[in-house]
């Protein structure tokens, strides 16, 4: 099973950290979710008795959110994640799903998500950019929770970045340019979906939306570092992308 593939044949277990995470994108990590499988499985944990979780409570009702309750045993100490570590264990050892997603920013669920894989299973992370980086390294696909908010929400949408910005991020172009360059023919194009499947075995983190354009062929065309192609199929009605790094360019 591929990291993008989607397809209602894929059991998810959803498991949310309620104090890192926001009740007022649920319904937009939700359907998030839903491009890579059925969520079977959704579970929240926190301790309900604090005020702080208050705004969670009607928005489980609506999405048929499963509340686990765990008590703060001691003050500055997070039981929650010690909870929702076990459930997933209990859960793996089900062999019931085909992949996790964790939604926290908390790196303490790092070695989960390790755990996860190494059973041959994806691992779907959902956090704020304020995210550790090892937790996010540590899943097959991770998605920061800033771009799933409407873009009518005040302060919430990613404003699209120029082509000079886009150049001048290094990492982003050189990422591009050997993701490209690993699935390109001897004329130097590249299938749009080979490259990013490339990019996602390199860096889970990466996503369009982080640089405001909701596809992978946007952003590339944005940089105006790339020719992009759609070409008619041999079935004659489906298109598809392909690109290539202008440099590869024939001189006339």
């Amino acid at each position: 099973m591929n990291v993008g593939e989607s397809t209602t044949q894929n059991r998810l277990a959803v498991l949310i950290d309620a104090d890192n995470a926001q009740p007022s994108i649920t319904a937009e990590l939700l359907a998030e979710i839903a491009k890579y499988g059925v969520a079977t499985v959704k579970r929240i944990y926190g301790d309900w008795t604090t005020p702080n979780l208050g705004g969670w409570k009607s928005v489980l009702l609506e999405h048929s959110i499963q509340p686990v309750q765990q008590f703060r045993y001691t003050v500055g100490k997070n039981a929650t994640d010690s909870a929702m570590i076990i459930d997933a264990m209990d859960l793996l050892y089900t062999r019931r799903f085909n992949g996790f997603c964790l939604v926290s920013s908390d790196s303490d669920f790092t070695r989960l998500a390790s755990r996860i894989r190494e059973e041959g299973l994806l691992v779907y992370g959902f956090g704020g950019k304020k995210t550790p980086k090892a937790f996010v390294s540590a899943c097959d696909k991770f998605i920061f929770t800033e771009v799933l908010r409407f873009p009518e929400d005040a302060g919430s949408a990613v404003k699209p970045k120029t082509a000079n910005e886009l150049k001048g991020d290094a990492k982003l172009v050189s990422l591009l340019r050997a993701a490209l360059e690993a699935a390109s023919d001897e004329g130097g194009w590249a299938h749009l979906g080979a490259v990013g499947s490339n990019i996602a075995k390199q860096a889970p983190e990466f996503d369009p939306r982080n640089y405001g354009y909701s596809k992978l062929g946007e952003l590339a065309a944005a940089t105006k570092l790339f020719d992009v192609d759609e070409r008619l199929q041999s079935d004659g009605q489906s298109r598809s992308i392909y690109i290539r790094d202008k440099r590869k360019k024939p001189k006339k």
